[in-house]
């Protein structure tokens, strides 16, 4: 009666499995507030913070990076917007961990259902928490701006409503190779301790070695290096081209199209293939766990 690596089971069909599964994820997270404030409080705190300890003192460094008279607090939202994508992310190792534990993962690889629909489902559900939480950080952002600017903020997000639809998905986007990375480590571990350890631990080093806080050719060498390889780069650059409506790019110089769509493609296409390469090895290690709990 199970299936396996998503063939087709008698009587049951993609969407429904998909459905179901995007059911249940969405309830354990609604009845999890503590996963929703862990993963938007720490950039919320971030926004706040740096926004008002380096607003003063960066003026220069985003006028020569970008040009113009620069808002920090408009520089900080895309990076704290991917910020978010990153937090969210680490958090689904953490959730089929408890599935594990549980013997939930056990009973669902018996049932006749949909293997691709199971982790299909799964990963809407984060998608659709970190669309929320982004657009939170970009309301959270305007206001910020509102009052920095004694209400009179101007043009938020200069692509309009086409920007924070582009820095919305640019953050799923970033999101799908870290949220993979995560239930890599759930997998190999299957401890709830290790698997956060492992990805909470990068997060620091990835979010200060890059395009986040200050402009990548403000930094020192040797952390310019490390950010031009950094995956939060092209994910902030993707979506600070959206914020400002330009070419912001740090790392790769392309010439080949016009205005942000110089940042765009690059950007994309780097986060593409991570999110590929790492999406595929993360199926490699649940196909094994699946033929595993099936024999």
């Amino acid at each position: 009666m199970s299936t396996e690596h998503g063939q087709k089971a008698v009587g049951n069909s993609f969407l429904t499995d998909t459905w179901v599964n995007l059911k249940r994820w969405t309830l354990r997270t609604i009845r999890s507030p503590f996963i929703l404030m862990f993963s938007l409080l720490n950039p919320i705190i971030f926004l706040v913070m740096f926004s008002e300890v380096f607003g003063g003192i960066a003026g220069g460094a985003l006028s020569q990076s970008i040009g113009g008279d620069v808002s920090y607090i408009a520089f900080l939202v895309p990076a704290i917007s991917i910020q978010v994508a990153l937090v969210s992310a680490s958090t689904s190792g953490a959730g089929l961990i408890e599935d594990i534990e549980s013997g939930m993962f056990e009973k669902a690889m018996v049932t006749p259902m949909y293997r691709t629909a199971m982790f299909l489902g799964k990963s809407l559900s984060e998608f659709i928490r970190i669309i929320v939480q982004i657009s939170i950080i970009l309301g959270v952002g305007y206001i910020l701006l509102w009052l920095d600017t004694g209400g009179d903020p101007g043009q938020y997000i200069a692509t309009g409503l086409f920007g924070v639809v582009g820095i919305i998905l640019i953050g799923v986007l970033f999101s799908v190779w870290f949220m993979a990375f995560a239930n890599i480590m759930a997998l190999v571990t299957r401890d709830q301790e290790s698997t956060m350890l492992s990805v909470t631990i990068l997060q620091f080093p990835l979010l200060f070695m890059s395009s986040a806080f200050l402009p990548l050719e403000s930094l020192p060498g040797w952390m310019q290096a490390v950010g031009s390889v950094n995956p939060l780069t092209y994910g902030i650059d993707a979506a600070r081209a959206f914020m400002f409506n330009q070419d912001v790019m740090t790392v790769i110089n392309v010439t080949a199209f016009d205005g942000i769509w110089n940042t765009l493609v690059p950007a994309i296409g780097v986060l593409a293939v991570l999110d590929v390469i790492l999406g595929g090895v993360a199926v490699y290690f649940m196909s094994r766990a699946t033929s595993a709990e099936t024999q």
